[in-house]
């Protein structure tokens, strides 16, 4: 065992997707939790189509994939919240919206330049092969920056998440919260998308901290718990990518949803006790 762990960290690209992939697991379980609290579990779907989008832009005029990206899904995380909140269209209708958009431009522009390409396809699905250092570099940076901000702002976080109305009336701003808990997970699918892959890397998001609300009651406990299955899902995934060969990002989806419905069958069990 232990001279095959050697074997796989031999390789500079499985020390980078280890490095990345615990950093972005730990990031997306973090915001999971609010997001699926607060019933906006949708939006990082929306946004990873946004962030394909982008991608094909880059890729037809070879601009740097994740210098385009951040700016634009930040700036879509910011127009999807007002949109949300907005009288005539509301709840998943405005990320439908923006998603659907986005993702066709993204299969419009490929379609009449380069064609569905291995290099797309690893957009779309995820591969460890695709991450260079410079992506390396700055995806750790944004990852720590998200982990610190989310630590520093947890009480304001916390009280926006549970009850928006009373941290409104207690002086809270809100709305500022809510921005930035949108543009840390904009920032979050940005950096995931070359791992796990557009199409799949909402489901980071969304999966664990589903699994953690089967067994756990209280905010930190779930925060604790969900951080620790989405680490130990994406290390499994990766071993399994590696050892079979498959895809990455479905790798540690299917870990994440084995998961999932274990603490659900337990809890059931629990609760019948």
């Amino acid at each position: 065992m232990i001279s095959y762990l050697a074997e796989m960290f031999s390789y500079p690209f499985m020390v980078r997707a280890f490095l990345v992939g615990t950093l972005i697991a730990l990031c997306s379980s973090l915001l999971g939790v609010s997001l699926v609290l607060k019933r906006y579990s949708m939006i990082g779907d929306g946004l990873s189509h946004v962030g394909f989008g982008a991608l094909a832009v880059a890729k037809v005029f070879n601009i740097s994939p994740l210098g385009l990206c951040i700016p634009v899904v930040t700036l879509s995380s910011v127009f999807l919240l007002r949109l949300k909140s907005s009288s005539k269209i509301k709840g998943d209708a405005a990320t439908a919206l923006i998603s659907t958009f986005a993702l066709a431009v993204g299969v419009m522009i490929i379609s009449i330049t380069t064609g569905m390409n291995t290099d797309v396809c690893n957009y779309l699905f995820g591969s460890i092969l695709s991450m260079s250092r410079a992506d390396v570099t700055l995806s750790i940076i944004i990852s720590i920056a998200v982990i610190v901000m989310f630590i520093y702002f947890y009480n304001r976080i916390f009280a926006v998440t549970f009850d928006e109305t009373f941290a409104s009336a207690t002086g809270t701003r809100t709305q500022i919260y809510n921005l930035l808990i949108a543009i840390l997970t904009s920032l979050v699918i940005v950096i995931g998308m070359r791992m796990i892959g557009s199409l799949l890397i909402s489901s980071l998001i969304v999966i664990p901290a589903t699994s953690a609300m089967r067994v756990c009651k209280k905010f930190f406990s779930v925060v604790i718990l969900s951080t620790v299955i989405s680490v130990v899902c994406l290390w499994c995934g990766l071993l399994i990518s590696y050892h079979a060969a498959f895809p990455t990002g479905a790798s540690i989806v299917c870990c994440d949803f084995i998961v999932f419905v274990v603490l659900t069958v337990y809890s059931k069990i629990r609760g019948r006790k």
